[in-house]
């Protein structure tokens, strides 16, 4: 169960540090406290073992109390993507129909909109003492302190207890909550530590957003190692830095966005030492060769690549450290493959009808371990196709070479990861759809070398003018999260399609892609 190795490390090391936000500092046993209350707090406020809550907020100590603490319920969290419009936190909060909303104070007014159009009720929970003076909103520290002081009767240990339901979404844009157990989760803890081998004691820097499935690498595997996690609530870059190089950082997950932005926009990132700097950890986007090689030069450390799905609650495979040396050194052909398989996983290449093709060969990419998720939350349709034949199949075409190392060619679906940040296109295709000049659209990601790939729309007008870019993203503007908007936009005359009629977003890519030879690491 997820929340054992907080006990167990809370009896070995209670003086220890969990977890530091700012100011903040909490020791093992005072978490260990603090998740049983608000397992207690959770249990009186009606939520029942099987059910959801649900957290809207940015990386704080609230945020990972209520991981371990929903756990002990045997309650599933539902973390919401900070970044997505109202509509679509709307969308997450009907279909999973949480018990319990905690929000930080900066997302309230918006959930105050939304509440009408949802049906189930729900208490909703201000992480900020100011959000308890709104109507209809309880403040989270009062909350805990109605906590009975007994104990209520813990649900008994279930490892196919569901524990975190992550909404990802399909190539039409629809969201689906991947719903992971705890033995899922646990099993992924371990395959990551076997991969990266935290020691306790060990401090990770989580800047990798919360809501995300790098909440695995970034904080539930160190914690489950007993080290302790040093919070940042936003991604600038000079904090980062700053701290890896004074917070005693052994340990960090930075996307290849955040390594870029570190390096071109801290002065003194050259002068600084990273004395306790070990490790880190990336995947979300593609990392190109020369950014690598600038990051081991700066940070002085070892790297390690994980190409994974939500689906399969986060890693899949790892591109090791001594990869990483042999990559810088002469082998740069290992530094395009996303690794091998995660231990107790296996990996399969196959064509359309799931036959395996010969090692080298390109097909779709299938996972078989432990680590994958329990199902789609009410999908059974989508469940039983994702999963089909015990297999997850990823959409992602790749090849395999005999020595085990995959490389990922392409996506069969086409999703755009944008800076760490999966960005669904037939979304945001919808919206370019609603203005009233558009014909037609369809979403592509381009290289960026900073994000990883950007969001272009590729538009056919109603009439040959009236609707200029800056018009378009505009538009976009008022309907979607700020990654999600279009950063350039082309006029074409029409779009290329198939003989069935499917838009060729291949085609539209490939000028954008010529030359590059590694389009996608792992979400």
């Amino acid at each position: 169960m997820l929340h054992q190795a907080l006990d167990d490390w809370a009896a070995r090391q209670p003086r220890a540090e969990f977890a530091v936000d700012g100011q903040r500092r909490l020791r093992y046993a005072e978490a260990q406290d603090v998740t049983r209350r608000l397992a207690r707090a959770l249990h009186q406020a009606g939520a029942q073992p099987g059910e959801r809550i649900a957290v809207l907020a940015k990386n704080r100590l609230e945020y990972v109390e209520l991981l371990y603490a929903a756990a002990r319920a045997g309650l599933a969290v539902v973390p919401l993507n900070t970044r997505l419009a109202p509509q679509e936190w709307a969308f997450i909060l009907a279909d999973a129909e949480p018990r319990l909303v905690f929000v930080e104070a900066a997302f309230v007014e918006a959930i105050d909109a939304l509440r009408g159009q949802l049906t189930r009720p729900a208490r909703y929970i201000g992480l900020d003492p100011a959000t308890a003076r709104r109507p209809g909103w309880e403040s989270f520290a009062a909350w805990l302190e109605q906590a009975p002081a007994e104990a209520s009767p813990a649900p008994p240990p279930d490892p196919q207890r569901d524990v975190l339901q992550l909404y990802t979404s399909a190539t039409t844009g629809q969201p689906k909550g991947a719903v992971l157990t705890h033995r899922a989760v646990c099993a992924n803890i371990d395959q990551i530590q076997q991969a990266i081998t935290i020691a306790s004691g060990e401090r990770s820097l989580v800047v990798a957003p919360l809501f995300h499935a790098a909440v695995l690498p970034s904080t539930l595997t160190p914690l489950a190692a007993g080290g302790c996690v040093v919070l940042q609530s936003e991604f600038r870059p000079a904090n980062v830095v700053r701290a890896l190089d004074t917070e005693r950082i052994a340990f960090a997950v930075l996307v290849p966005a955040v390594l870029q932005a570190c390096l071109s926009s801290v002065a003194d990132v050259e002068q600084r030492t990273f004395a306790a700097l070990r490790l880190i950890y990336y995947g979300s986007a593609p990392i190109a060769e020369p950014t690598l090689r600038a990051a081991s030069h700066a940070f002085g450390c070892d790297f390690i690549q994980s190409y994974g799905l939500t689906e399969a609650s986060q890693a899949v495979t790892f591109l090791d450290a001594v990869d990483h040396r042999r990559g810088l050194a002469d082998r740069p052909d290992l530094l395009v493959s996303a690794g091998r398989a995660a231990a107790n996983t296996e990996l399969r290449i196959v064509d359309a009808l799931d036959r395996d093709v010969p090692a080298g060969q390109p097909g779709e990419v299938l996972v078989r371990g432990p680590q994958l998720m329990r199902g789609y939350w009410h999908q059974p349709a989508a469940t039983a196709e994702a999963l089909r034949g015990g297999w997850l199949h990823t959409g992602d075409v790749g090849t395999l070479d005999s020595d085990g190392y995959v490389v990922i060619r392409d996506r069969l679906k086409d999703l755009i990861v944008s800076g760490g940040e999966n960005v669904y296109p037939r979304a945001i295709e919808a919206v370019l759809e609603q203005h009233p000049a558009v014909l037609e659209a369809a979403v592509i990601g381009v290289p960026d070398p900073r994000w990883g790939e950007t969001v272009m729309a590729v538009i056919v007008l109603r009439e040959s003018d009236g609707l200029s870019a800056a018009e378009v993203i505009a538009h976009c503007r008022t309907h979607l999260g700020g990654f999600e908007v279009p950063r350039a936009v082309e006029f074409v005359p029409s779009l290329p399609r198939n003989a069935l009629g499917k838009v060729l977003k291949r085609t539209l890519r490939a000028p954008y892609w010529s030359g590059h030879t590694r389009q996608v690491a792992g979400a």
